[in-house]
């Protein structure tokens, strides 16, 4: 069963927001639904302590349009919009990310689907938004955690924030 084929996956909202109003955003695209009970993951606290985080929660319906309309109505000039996915929501934001360019800075990929995504990654950095991948699972009996990572693991974050403060 998959995240968007669970029902209880898809209860909640289908957004949840954290962080400030005014200045950077990060817009996150779900595949598992984290946040159903309207709060972002722990582990996302202090990235919501610097920029406003926009959690897309992919399982529910509405989540994807809502994305779309934010990099759609991203003003030119305006404060930056990262975009962040994991595994086959990555196709997603690189989609977003063509359909609106120069609306996002960076699309941050934790494990995405190389065969859906590498061609798509291509054309998006030729526009000139970023596309970096993040630590992700290897699969290995040690990782205990199969790709794609969840979003809300410590590595994702620390790997989110070690590329937006080199930035």
């Amino acid at each position: 069963m998959t995240a968007e084929s669970d029902p209880v996956r898809a209860e909640g909202p289908s957004v949840v927001t954290d962080g400030g109003d005014e200045g950077a955003k990060l817009l996150v695209l779900d595949p598992a639904g984290e946040g159903k009970h309207g709060e972002l993951p722990a582990t996302w606290r202090p990235l919501a302590a610097r920029r406003q985080v926009i959690w897309c929660r992919l399982p529910v319906d509405g989540a994807l349009s809502q994305a779309e309309d934010l990099l759609g109505d991203a003003e030119p000039g305006g404060p930056p919009v990262d975009v962040v996915a994991a595994g086959d929501s990555a196709a997603h934001a690189l989609r977003l990310a063509e359909r609106h360019p120069g609306a996002a800075s960076h699309v941050l990929l934790i494990d995405p689907v190389p065969d859906e995504s590498s061609e798509l990654a291509d054309r998006v950095r030729s526009a000139g938004t970023a596309v970096d991948v993040l630590p992700h699972s290897t699969g290995a009996p040690y990782n205990r955690v199969p790709p794609p990572l969840p979003l809300g693991h410590p590595d994702v974050v620390a790997g989110i924030t070690k590329i937006l403060e080199d930035v």
